[in-house]
């Protein structure tokens, strides 16, 4: 590989988020003053779209395109709000370092709770993203749930195995697939044209797509069943497969990426070191800096793909 990948570390004290505390009913996103279009980025985890998609963003955000990031579990692996409340604020990290914002520092960012659907949805405004946390319980890797938040997961709530999922702070719960998908599509509602959307998510397709984490699947198939009833332009990308593809970005795309990742990387480690992403799978997560891979869906949906 021509472009060598380099994880730099640092430890420092984290800025936590702070709000007013404040509840306000759901807000649209702020149109585009140029005319640009409107990406929204789809996730299951918070570290998701850097990794598999970062450099596809940050080009959009590039262009002046607006950016929704909606994640949809709290990506706590188990774990409690210490974790999962690190997560968001990595997130929100690499979304100022994309948007060019370059300080840790978040006492700037717009953050509220909103209410979409009777739900309570953390919301973060920065520069011309909006990021929007559902904390939804992480689903394991195969689908199974955690005994902290009593197994629930997305997978089992769209094959009906559960009627209704809690937030991992216990401050909204979806009675069932169908409010799930709701709510999001009402987030993705803006003053802008549905045509106007492009939607990047993980692709559900185990042909396309296999061996990926089921929450990851779950996301792409939310979008899946989104798209029946709007005409969103929809990319879906290669998920944890994507290390077994030939290595296909430019040197500048996986700086992007990398740059990115690290700083999400670097936000988890100013809590914990042991909680440095890249230390887990250093071969792996090199490997996602070279290589972005999607396939544009087709307009209409097609049944068949599996739960």
């Amino acid at each position: 590989m021509s472009y060598g990948v380099s994880f730099a570390v640092s430890a420092s004290l984290i800025l936590v988020i702070g709000s007013n505390g404040a509840t306000q009913e759901i807000v649209r996103d702020q149109p585009n003053s140029n005319g640009a279009g409107r990406a929204v980025v789809l996730v299951a985890h918070e570290d998701d779209w850097q990794l598999f998609m970062g450099d596809v963003i940050a080009g959009r955000i590039r262009a002046g395109d607006s950016v929704t990031f909606i994640y949809v579990t709290a990506g706590d692996d188990g774990r409690d709000s210490v974790y999962w409340l690190t997560r968001e604020r990595a997130a929100l990290q690499s979304t100022r370092i994309t948007s060019g914002i370059r300080t840790t520092d978040g006492r700037s960012d717009q953050c509220s709770t909103v209410r979409v659907l009777a739900h309570a949805v953390r919301k973060c405004l920065i520069a011309r993203t909006n990021s929007y946390f559902l904390r939804l319980p992480d689903g394991k890797r195969d689908g199974k749930g955690f005994v902290r938040y009593q197994y629930q997961s997305l997978r089992k709530l769209r094959a009906n195995k559960i009627a209704a999922i809690t937030t991992t702070d216990s401050s909204a719960t979806y009675k069932g697939w169908t409010d799930l998908i709701a709510t999001i599509s009402t987030l993705i509602g803006s003053e802008k044209p549905d045509a106007a959307i492009t939607l990047h998510v993980h692709d559900p397709s185990k042909a396309s797509n296999p061996h990926d984490h089921f929450d990851h699947r779950m996301v792409g198939l939310l979008a899946y069943d989104m798209r029946k009833s709007k005409p969103w332009n929809t990319r879906f990308y290669v998920g944890y497969a994507v290390a077994t593809h030939a290595a296909n970005r430019s040197s500048d795309q996986a700086r992007d990426k990398e740059s990115l990742f690290l700083a999400y990387n670097n936000e988890m480690m100013r809590v914990n070191r042991a909680w440095s992403a890249y230390a887990e799978h250093p071969a792996f997560y090199s490997q996602c800096m070279l290589r972005t891979y999607a396939r544009t869906a087709p307009l209409v949906a097609r049944a068949g793909l599996s739960r």
